[in-house]
């Protein structure tokens, strides 16, 4: 008998520590807030838009990317991974992680507007290389990783569609260049590397124009 209590004693014990590691689990990653994301986004509007839908074509357009991307992003501003004075200086406003997650979330819970393609003559070497790559360069298909749509996948790969051509085609360059370190920079390099300045263009011009 004094054995079943004790046995007791000891579940109950374990399944308190369970409950409150739970609870504790749950404290750890509470939900962005994205009334704050938006206050504190004020520093980014000149730049991205109050929506992200920013009408300055090198810019990164921020309206519904996946929020864990943007966060990593501003988090690799700020610490210097990724290589922008600009960028940098405009993160050191925003003091602690949780603020980076709030301004994500809240740039990601914008819609997107559609974007446009002018160029048929780029969308269509564009469209191959993205759906299909270049087997000769040594390119695989854009498309296994962004996805067919240019939706991406949350945490690992951006989102492409509706990005305007200028600022892909940026950071492709930057990427072929070795100036761009974070974002599967190893890979991403090595793409770039094998593509020409028509092919990064064409690139930037197709996926422009997906939604």
């Amino acid at each position: 008998q004094f054995m079943s209590k004790q046995w007791a004693m000891i579940v109950g014990f374990g399944l308190t520590l369970n409950a409150v590691s739970v609870f504790a689990a749950g404290e750890a990653k509470p939900k962005a807030d994205l009334a704050k994301g938006q206050a504190a986004a004020i520093t980014c509007v000149a730049c991205h838009g109050g929506d992200g839908n920013c009408a300055i074509a090198i810019n990164h357009r921020l309206a519904g990317p996946h929020p864990e991307y943007i966060t990593k992003q501003l988090m690799n501003f700020k610490s210097g991974e990724r290589n922008n004075a600009i960028m940098k200086g405009m993160v050191a406003v925003l003091a602690t992680d949780e603020d980076m997650k709030n301004v994500a979330a809240f740039y990601a819970a914008q819609k997107p507007r559609p974007g446009i393609a002018r160029d048929q003559a780029l969308v269509d070497i564009g469209q191959k290389i993205y759906r299909g790559g270049d087997i000769a360069a040594g390119v695989p298909a854009c498309a296994g990783c962004h996805s067919p749509s240019g939706a991406g996948i949350p945490a690992q790969y951006p989102r492409l569609a509706g990005q305007m051509k200028e600022y892909t085609y940026a950071q492709l360059r930057a990427f072929k260049a070795g100036e761009r370190a974070n974002d599967n920079a190893a890979m991403m390099r090595t793409i770039a590397g094998r593509l020409s300045e028509k092919q990064m263009e064409a690139l930037a011009e197709y996926v422009s124009g997906l939604q």
